[in-house]
């Protein structure tokens, strides 16, 4: 394929330069995108008066022509075009002639991926946000259904307090909300117009851009021409919300794959979402959570070259931003491919309700309430609290736990307890008790959970 810039230069590119300058290989999934964008170029020129009607119905039936051929398998991409852009263009000037040629007045290929970029990757992260829904219903609904299922919360990966396990599960819907947010605020600002800033300083012809923002619905219009092709900060910032989703999704993976351990024994994962070993017939492996968990990388890896790409790049456009493709693609596909995997295994899996309970009752997880007791009697809490630390002293001694040690030993420690003590360090109590607002008592869960579902009703 000619080289659109060939004009200037006496040598064809060498063949190795082009496949290593040629971004066709994976900016081609643009190919919608760059149609509609030139589409509606075309549509101001012809308004302004820039080329005639005829040429105008010319360029929109070729590029309309085009758009079907690819999506019918007619029409196969060029692996040698340079890139999208002069695939389409050149497509187009070979079906409609020299009209095709004039598509590119008031254009530069510098505004015309900017323009393909934002358009793709906002319509990718209105994919995401869908997908965080369905993470999130998934979550609320499993959440309803074990407001009343105790578990033992954890710190430093040691039991500490009391909680159930649809209090565990709705700090993920916390998570998962603000990254929907995040999407959504991401979106927001990368939803502005470069088109018409041309290469960096826009052009001597009367275009509208106003009108183009208008056919392609966007809010506004880049205020600055070489900002408007030099700035890629929408992909830093998706890629950067498309990390922080992959670390919550590692976070909850690593959690399941503790869970489903012999140690552990919370939950159990369905076959579907299992795989075996080659050579221990007994194993049931959590692949699926620990793939997931692996992939946060790679995500964090993609934000962290988008990051070092853009940070010495002087104004305006240089090649080094085509690097920005392969990384924000790869951060999206997986994001996507993690949430769509994620959130059918969360569903499926089987709540081992007795065993968290009875994990729950080991640990002295009720030892602040023990505490908390004492101070309801008039014991300033530094005492309760050291009274108790000896009471779970005896214990450990004993081979017992506070609901099992005699209130004889109590009162040895002090003569404040009565029976009353054995109420109070109940795991039920000790939950019930914990009425606050965000808290894990079922009242309380309960609540958030129907704030959820009511959220969720305005998102979905």
């Amino acid at each position: 394929m000619a080289k659109m810039w060939a004009g200037r230069f006496k040598k064809e590119l060498d063949s190795e330069v082009n496949a290593f300058n040629s971004s066709i290989s994976f900016d081609y999934r643009m190919y919608s995108e760059d149609i509609k964008g030139s589409i509606a170029h075309a549509t101001m020129l012809e308004a302004v008066g820039v080329i005639t009607k005829t040429d105008y119905i010319s360029i929109v039936d070729g590029l309309s022509g085009i758009k079907y051929d690819i999506e019918s398998g007619s029409l196969q991409f060029d692996m040698t075009a340079e890139d999208i852009h002069m695939f389409i263009e050149s497509e187009l000037t070979s079906r409609i002639g020299d009209a095709g040629k004039r598509l590119h007045t008031a254009r530069s290929r510098n505004d015309q991926v900017a323009l393909d970029m934002r358009m793709y990757l906002m319509s990718m992260m209105s994919d995401i946000k869908d997908q965080l829904c369905a993470l999130i219903t998934v979550i609320a609904d499993m959440a309803t259904l074990h407001t009343d299922t105790i578990m033992a919360g954890y710190t430093h990966l040691q039991r500490a307090q009391p909680v159930t396990f649809a209090h565990h599960l709705m700090a993920y819907a916390e998570m998962f909300l603000r990254d929907y947010d995040r999407a959504d605020d991401s979106i927001s600002r990368a939803n502005s117009l470069p088109l018409g800033a041309c290469a960096l300083a826009t052009t001597t012809y009367p275009i509208d851009r106003y009108m183009v923002a208008k056919l392609l619905d966007f809010d506004k219009v880049c205020a600055n021409s070489l900002d408007a092709v030099s700035d890629r900060d929408f992909c830093l910032e998706m890629s950067s919300v498309l990390s922080i989703i992959m670390v919550h999704l590692s976070r909850f993976s690593e959690e399941i794959i503790l869970w489903c351990t012999s140690e552990f024994k919370y939950i159990d994962l369905d076959d579907a979402f299992a795989t075996g070993s080659s050579i221990m017939p007994q194993k049931k492996n959590p692949d699926i959570a620990e793939l997931v968990r692996g992939k946060s990388g790679r995500v964090i890896g993609d934000n962290m070259t988008l990051l070092t790409m853009m940070k010495g790049l002087p104004l305006a456009y240089n090649k080094d931003m085509q690097e920005d493709k392969e990384a924000i693609f790869d951060a999206f596909d997986t994001t996507s491919l993690c949430l769509k995997t994620f959130a059918p295994m969360l569903a499926s899996i089987k709540v081992n309700v007795k065993n968290m309970r009875d994990k729950a009752s080991l640990g002295f997880i009720n030892a602040t309430d023990c505490a908390d007791y004492l101070v309801g009697k008039g014991v300033a809490f530094r005492d309760a609290y050291k009274i108790t630390g000896e009471l779970v002293a005896l214990c450990i001694d004993n081979a017992c736990d506070l609901e099992t040690l005699s209130l004889s030993d109590y009162q040895r420690i002090s003569n404040i307890f009565d029976d009353g003590i054995y109420d109070a360090i109940s795991l039920e109590t000790c939950l019930c008790n914990r009425n606050v607002y965000g808290g894990p008592s079922e009242e309380q869960v309960s609540r958030q959970v129907s704030i959820l579902k009511n959220k969720l009703k305005v998102m979905i």
